[in-house]
């Protein structure tokens, strides 16, 4: 599935540095390179910007399914420094009903360790949103 248009859509996202590596329906893959610009005062991930690559892989699983999706929630614990080359985002559907729908994400580093776990839930608007129609 396509949805590169998606991220090229957003600008801060494409200032951060935040590729799209897979997608699916309800599903999708983020990357982040863990540049010193993107690391806090003790030179670790800053929070902003984990929580920033967490939520393009939860706004493009869950507008995936070609309805505009807004987030109404979104919470993130952090569970381990943010350390490595690589900081990777995947967004998992839980929930898909008419108007909501819930994601898990997991945020790992390369060397596969988990980083944090966000979690969201958006509002399905009654309107097509897609490449066409963006």
């Amino acid at each position: 599935m396509d949805m590169q248009w998606f991220l090229d859509r957003d600008a801060f996202a494409g200032l951060l540095g935040i590729r799209l590596l897979e997608a699916g329906p309800g599903y999708a893959k983020t990357a982040m390179d863990l540049t010193d610009q993107l690391k806090n005062g003790a030179g670790i991930a800053h929070g902003g910007a984990v929580f920033t690559l967490a939520d393009l892989a939860f706004a493009v699983a869950a507008n995936s399914h070609g309805k505009l999706s807004l987030a109404v929630a979104a919470s993130i614990s952090y569970v381990k420094a943010g350390k490595g080359k690589t900081l990777f985002a995947e967004a998992r559907e839980v929930s898909l009903g008419g108007k909501m729908g819930t994601y898990a994400i997991t945020i790992t580093n390369d060397a596969g360790e988990a980083v944090a776990a966000f979690q969201g839930t958006v509002y399905r608007k009654d309107m097509p949103y897609t490449r066409e129609t963006a």
